[in-house]
């Protein structure tokens, strides 16, 4: 009987880390891992909105997250004051 319990746990291990190294598991909850690319995600001329998407590499150190949220705050806040300014000119030359 033990034997037997051993073969059935050492084939569920085995297929377990099989299904892992596949991709065919996902054990990760977190989102995907970013790839190195030489664009961030910001166009060349961009809006509030477009900063939700960026996307930072990160090293083997990583980055200080609350840093570089801060700074995506502050460039949001930025991008949304000049787009609600320019649509106030707009609007007064019509």
């Amino acid at each position: 009987m033990v034997p037997v319990l051993l073969v059935l746990v050492a084939v569920a291990l085995v297929a377990t880390v099989l299904g892992v190294a596949t991709g065919r598991l996902r054990v990760d909850p977190l989102a995907d891992a970013v790839t190195t690319t030489p664009d961030h995600g910001l166009p060349d001329e961009p809006e509030a909105a477009d900063v939700d998407t960026v996307r930072f590499d990160t090293a083997a150190r990583g980055y200080a997250m609350a840093d570089v949220d801060a700074h995506l705050d502050a460039l949001r806040e930025t991008l949304a004051e000049r787009e609600r300014e320019a649509a106030a000119l707009r609007d007064r030359e019509d």
